[in-house]
């Protein structure tokens, strides 16, 4: 059986807090989505705002592989008639073949929402989709709230799927549109449309609020549904819409539907990261499939099987979505993880080496007294390279002061760093002022550095974040600093650690411009 996949990112998911798309990052993502295998994109709803007006608009303009492109939009009002009704005229005006439309299938929507009779929302029902057909539009429907119009009132549900199905709707996708439906009452609910419409085409649109999105989508599948409703990375209103990550994932992978092709299935997480990064949102690391720690190992015993057996510890193949395995180091790690993470890093090291063991002690008295390298891998392999003898001392810190200055209470501080380094046998001293103390201090170093390594004007710090340590109380405690740096082609982190957060953010900057040093040399050997 074929499962069609129906992407809705563009609409539901931009209705999820803190996302929102422009209509060119609209474009971008439904090319995208195109190139993965999407079968249908749901591009908005064109009688609610100008912005998808104008997506549908400027898609026209492209020419797509395999996607349909869907408008969105509600059956007529109860007070007008499908030929006069302006959210079916704005269906008509978006020029797409292919329209969904939703409607009412509680009597409590029928009756609160709508505030008009069944046999009303029924005639709805049929008559808009009607409409649609004679203007030669292929039309889904969306059941809204089915499956908690089908505990209330069974019948009436029911009907409601009837009405649409004579009108001439191609597909009934039946909505959980509050998210709390348990996969019991889908199957249960399912067993009884196919009771009453058997050889129905019908599809699923689950919504996540008890958690169940996926799982739910996965049981309608299961039931027998034709087309899958969903979001790329669940994005969508209050908990979120199915993850079509997942789901994807899963009917490829473990149900035996070939939605995608297996090409298309590696971009998978490819698509993911960069539809968060056009809405400028952070992904979730720890999100299935796709997450940067879907298929990482930090338990000493874990790494040591996965390394003889990926099997042991790993559902899947991460490789096939796109992913890949990455081994942490921490206090937590044996010799197993040092010499896998040495391998990663193109170092040549033995289970048995001594420079194993000693890296394992240094680690271990670093992580007690509050280091942490799982999330700052440079730091860990320059302390490997010290460790093996490899390091180079790129520069040598002589000594650097910095001054904080607030000269009235409503004037921002000023801050001015000093800093002497020493680069082979030149002596260096440059100052710079900052906003704040931190920046002043990077400022300076950089404005030192550059002049020996002019690669280092790429580098950019592009996240920092401080982390108060339990131990000490007060202003008096231990302080975590974790810098994430790019120079557009490759992203790092480096930790430093101490009392004074300009101290420990000195060790982290230190680290990251000596490992951009470290591997623009292991580049140059390598060539």
């Amino acid at each position: 059986m074929q499962v069609k996949i129906y992407d809705t990112t563009l609409r539901d998911g931009t209705q999820a807090e803190d996302f929102a798309f422009s209509v060119e990052d609209k474009v971008r993502i439904a090319l995208k989505l195109d190139d993965l295998g999407i079968h249908y994109i749901e591009g908005g709803w064109p009688g609610s705002n100008p912005k998808d007006v104008g997506f549908f608009r400027e898609i026209a303009n492209y020419q797509l592989k395999q996607a349909r492109i869907a408008a969105f939009g509600a059956t007529f009002h109860p007070s007008s008639t499908a030929s006069t009704d302006l959210n079916l005229k704005a269906l008509l005006e978006a020029n797409t073949e292919l329209v969904t439309i939703f409607g009412k299938s509680w009597t409590v929507h029928v009756k609160d929402a709508l505030h008009t009779t069944p046999e009303r929302n029924l005639q709805i029902i049929s008559e808009s989709i009607d409409f649609l057909r004679q203007q030669g539009k292929t039309v889904f429907y969306d059941a809204e709230h089915f499956f908690d119009g089908f505990l209330d009132d069974p019948e009436y549900a029911l009907a409601t799927v009837g009405s649409a199905l004579e009108a001439g709707a191609e597909c009934i996708i039946l909505c959980d549109t509050n998210g709390g439906s348990l996969p019991s009452h889908i199957q249960n609910t399912l067993k009884a449309v196919k009771d009453a419409f058997p050889g129905i085409p019908f599809g699923i649109h689950a919504h996540n609020d008890s958690e169940l999105a996926v799982a739910n989508s996965l049981i309608a599948v299961e039931m027998g549904a034709v087309q899958v409703q969903g979001t790329i990375n669940g994005i969508g209103e209050r908990c979120g819409n199915a993850n079509l990550c997942s789901i994807i994932a899963n009917l490829c992978l473990k149900m035996g539907t070939a939605c995608l092709s297996e090409d298309s299935l590696r971009k998978l997480r490819q698509i993911s990261r960069f539809i968060l990064e056009v809405a400028n949102v952070p992904p979730d690391r720890y999100q299935p499939f796709v997450g940067r720690s879907a298929f990482t190992h930090k338990g000493g015993v874990h790494i040591s099987a996965v390394a003889k057996n990926p099997r042991t510890y790993e559902h899947i193949d991460p490789s096939l979505v796109g992913n890949s395995r990455r081994f942490l180091i921490s206090d937590l790690s044996g010799r197993a993880t040092i010499k896998q993470k040495a391998e990663e890093f193109g170092l040549e090291l033995s289970k048995n080496d001594p420079v194993a063991m000693q890296v394992l002690e240094e680690i271990k008295e670093l992580e007690n007294r509050g280091f942490q390298f799982e999330a700052a891998e440079a730091s860990f392999e320059l302390l490997l390279n010290r460790a093996m003898g490899k390091s180079k001392k790129y520069f040598e810190l002589v000594g650097f002061r910095v001054i904080n200055q607030k000269l009235s209470e409503n004037k921002e501080p000023v801050a001015e760093a000093t800093i002497q380094i020493r680069v082979g046998g030149q002596f260096e001293h440059t100052a710079a002022l900052g906003k704040g103390p931190v920046n002043a201090l990077d400022r300076a170093l950089r404005k030192s550095l550059e002049k020996f390594y002019p690669e280092l004007k790429h580098v950019k710090l592009s996240d920092y974040k401080v982390r108060v340590l339990p131990g000490q109380p007060g202003t008096g405690a231990t302080v975590r600093v974790l810098i994430e740096s790019t120079d557009g082609h490759e992203t790092w982190s480096t930790v430093g650690l101490s009392h004074d957060i300009i101290e420990a953010s000195w060790q982290a900057l230190a680290d990251s411009y000596n490992f951009k040093l470290y591997k623009a040399e292991k580049a140059v050997a390598a060539k």
